[in-house]
């Protein structure tokens, strides 16, 4: 039979395997770094036979991402066996891999320890170095029953019942055996540089009411330099922590007296907040918004009218007032949407833009806090705009570019995908698919290139989700654009036609940098807590020698302060060495440094949080520069700012 492999056309018998009919194109040497193939949408081992409706044959090479999926899921069963072989006790569930790497959970008697993974870990060494083939079988489900029966394994036993399916493949690595559709690496020794990581707490299923198991978490990667920069990376990302920064920079605390996931907010972080809140009122009123504010309670039958009540309510607190039952808001659309039906719109009126930066309760599992990453409290820069159908599009743009613009201010690069209907979800097929392609549309025209991802809208609309990557290559989402054609049904939105008939607009939710609490965590680790000086709670801190020069000092920190700077002074009598280092590790961009010959001459030495000596300066040529600097990332937007003090000025550019 004819198939093609890399641009040829060759032909290939009956019954010949994939990696076979891959040797005739690819050459020996690029045939060690394959480790599959795609054919029809399907991956296949290079031990399958080609399939005769196969028309074309994709090799998946070791360093692409469909390859490190293979070898780190490859890796999982090298563990599991590893596991076997040192406990035999132990019983196997499941074995994925996941973007950072695999996990494997087991139910065991006592606790894994960290001795306990040097030796899974030097096992799968051991094992790897035999390169023992991975071999599928397929079986009856029956047959297959009675195998993980007789190895003492229930969990298999449970997820061939689930499946109920006729007949299950099965893997055989050594004398390793695993329920698992594959695809697989050819052999144990193509998985080359692995490292476990951790263990945790999991529950079978995901069901607290079931039984618990030990979590082991590793990675792997296609070479050992791979694996080299990674662990790097992460040893950087322990560095970067906002939570370990957030205490040392004296930003921000949790208290177990005050509750879980609820953020106390330091002068220096809640400075930091104020500094980015002033920003995005300026900006979106710039851009057309009106700055609204809604209750952080309201009737629970609004909620049952939305559908949150339905879909949402396990993430929602409840409480009642003289009897009348009350949700916490989680999110902000519903006083959004009766502000708008609080008096007869026209089309005119249209697009009406609605911001707020709303507080919002969602009830988390605590398993799942993270710091500032994960919290229980949080503040959204959310924003909803109703509108015509017909301004839709432009709409959806118009976010597109805002979204483009504030991220270039803080230095991130970005993605898009587009989530699509989920299972649970309300409204009808007809206005998914409008909603759907709005979104799609929006972002053709604003050249943007997107992935599907696919059953992860909201339940109400289709999405597009930012995501941005930090200064370690981490991805975060941020930035959310949603299309809604089912709320302002429910809710009987309507506004005045051209022809003088009532018509039903569209609402477009959206937040630009999304919770407030996470995108400062993010910010944090980005900068490595070294903020830019348009953004550091303090910019400017001045060290006298010796109290001889404390006077002068204080001049200069209200000369600076009145030039809205934001400075301060360390007039302690301690070592200006100690000064100098505790101001560097605290991140201040700036330290001015006075002895007597700066006071003689009406000027301050200037130094960097990086080591660096600039020279002296006047304190006015000091508050020039850092208005400079803090105007700089703006300049690159078109904007004119100056964010050199809290309550910043702001100057529309005119683009």
């Amino acid at each position: 039979m004819q198939i093609e492999i890399a641009g040829q056309q060759i032909e290939v018998q009956s019954g010949v395997s994939v990696g076979e009919a891959l040797s005739q194109v690819v050459s020996k040497k690029k045939l060690k770094e394959v480790l599959a193939a795609k054919c029809n949408g399907q991956t296949l081992d290079l031990s399958r036979t080609v399939p005769t409706d196969c028309a074309a044959l994709e090799p998946v090479f070791e360093d692409s991402p469909e390859g490190l999926d293979i070898i780190r899921h490859s890796a999982a069963h090298l563990m599991a066996e590893a596991v076997k072989k040192l406990f035999p006790t132990a019983k196997v569930t499941i074995g994925p891999a996941i973007a950072s790497g695999f996990y494997y959970d087991f139910e065991f008697e006592r606790t894994f320890t960290p001795e306990d993974l040097e030796k899974i870990e030097q096992e799968m060494l051991r094992l790897a170095g035999k390169d023992e083939p991975f071999e599928c079988r397929v079986l009856p489900a029956d047959e297959a029953k009675d195998l993980f029966a007789s190895m003492g394994e229930p969990y298999k036993i449970e997820i061939i019942e689930d499946l109920g399916a006729q007949t299950v493949s099965l893997y055989t690595n050594g004398s390793f055996v695993d329920l698992c559709r594959g695809p697989h690496v050819p052999s144990s020794g193509r998985i080359k540089a692995f490292k476990l990581m951790s263990v945790a707490g999991a529950y079978w299923r995901g069901d607290e009411k079931r039984q618990q198991l030990q979590r082991i978490y590793g990675t792997a990667f296609a070479s050992p330099k791979d694996l080299k920069k990674h662990l790097e990376r992460i040893e950087e990302a322990k560095k970067r922590d906002h939570r370990k920064l957030g205490t040392q920079l004296d930003l921000f605390s949790f208290c177990d007296e005050a509750g879980a996931g609820m953020v106390i907010w330091h002068p220096k972080g809640a400075l930091i907040r104020t500094i980015i809140e002033d920003f995005e009122r300026k900006e979106h009123l710039r851009r057309g918004y009106h700055i609204v504010q809604g209750p952080q309670l309201l009737k629970r039958e609004l909620w049952e009218r939305s559908g949150h009540y339905e879909h949402y309510r396990q993430n929602m607190y409840f409480t009642e007032i003289d009897e009348q039952a009350y949700g916490v808001k989680p999110m902000n659309c519903l006083s959004h949407m009766l502000i708008y039906k609080s008096k007869v719109r026209s089309y005119r009126d249209l697009p009406l833009r609605l911001f707020e930066l709303g507080v919002v309760h969602r009830h988390e599992k605590s398993g799942v806090l993270h710091g500032l990453l994960r919290v229980r409290q949080f503040t959204q820069d959310d924003a909803h705009i109703i509108c015509r159908p017909d301004q839709l599009e432009d709409e959806i743009i118009g976010v597109v570019h805002f979204v483009r613009d504030v991220m270039g201010i803080f230095g991130f690069n970005f993605e898009a995908e587009i989530s699509t209907r989920p299972e649970k979800s309300i409204g009808s097929d007809a206005d998914w698919e409008r909603a759907t392609n709005a979104l799609m549309k929006a972002l053709d025209k604003a050249g943007l290139k997107y992935g599907i991802n696919e059953g992860d809208g909201a339940f109400y609309g289709p999405k597009i989700d930012i995501v941005i990557k930090d200064a370690l290559d981490r991805r975060w989402q941020c930035a959310t654009i949603q299309c809604d054609f089912t709320l302002p049904e429910r809710f009987d939105l309507a506004y005045v036609g051209q022809d003088g008939e009532r018509h039903r607009p569209v609402m477009v939710h959206r937040v630009i940098l999304g919770s407030l609490e996470r995108f400062i965590g993010v910010l944090t680790e980005h900068f490595a807590g070294a903020f830019p000086v348009w953004l550091a709670p303090e910019q400017v801190r001045i060290l006298n020698v010796t109290d001889a020069q404390a006077e002068y000092t204080s001049k200069v920190l209200d000369a600076l302060r009145e030039q809205g700077i934001r400075a301060e002074a360390d007039l302690r009598n301690e070592k200006l060495g100690y000064k100098v280092r505790e101001a560097q590790l605290e991140k201040i961009p700036y330290m001015l440094v006075v002895g007597d010959k700066e006071v003689e001459t009406g000027v301050v030495n200037v130094r960097t949080r990086s080591g660096e000596n600039l020279g002296v300066k006047t304190p006015a040529e000091v508050a020039a520069m850092i208005h400079d600097e803090g105007m700089e990332p703006f300049k690159r937007g078109g904007m004119r700012y100056s964010f050199t003090y809290a309550a910043a000025a702001a100057t529309d550019s005119g683009q």
